[in-house]
């Protein structure tokens, strides 16, 4: 595998998330103004795993919707800069459908190109796949609004 394009240290200088809510390991490839791809590596040490489910962990789907509105956030943000009062806030969401569980162990590729742009919003199609497999899919919009 090659080097990633930004690494853990990157991603965490440019979105605000921290733990236990940053779900981007790495971004593997990314076409500024156009399409991002990244990695979630999926452990047990998860903190929703303790709840969802017990004897059963299986990521909760909205946690894969986060994961993959923020990898579309990375994407936006290379693309757009924000004023520096502004965060970027994830609006709302169309066509989500889950295909398979994600389950500890596995490695969620985050996958997320441009629908449509303007200078305050964006809107992405995003996927997640573990291998060849389809696990989520969604229509992500995204605004740039003042920071609390």
């Amino acid at each position: 595998m090659s080097e990633p394009v930004y690494d853990i240290r990157r991603i965490m200088s440019v979105l605000p998330h921290r733990y236990p809510f940053i779900l981007v390991d790495r971004v593997l490839e990314m076409v500024v103004g156009q399409r991002i791809r990244a990695l979630k590596n999926v452990t047990i040490n998860e903190p929703f795993f303790n709840g969802h489910f017990p004897g059963m962990p299986v990521m909760p789907g909205v946690m894969m919707l986060e994961a993959m509105g923020q990898a579309g956030g990375l994407l936006i943000l290379a693309s757009h800069e924000p004023a520096e009062n502004e965060l970027l806030y994830f609006t709302g969401m169309d066509r989500v459908r889950f295909r398979r569980p994600v389950v500890p162990g596995d490695q969620l590729i985050l996958e997320a190109h441009f629908l449509n742009v303007r200078t305050r919003a964006g809107k992405i199609a995003a996927r997640a796949t573990v291998g060849e497999q389809l696990a989520a899919e969604a229509e992500l919009m995204a605004t740039f609004g003042e920071k609390p």
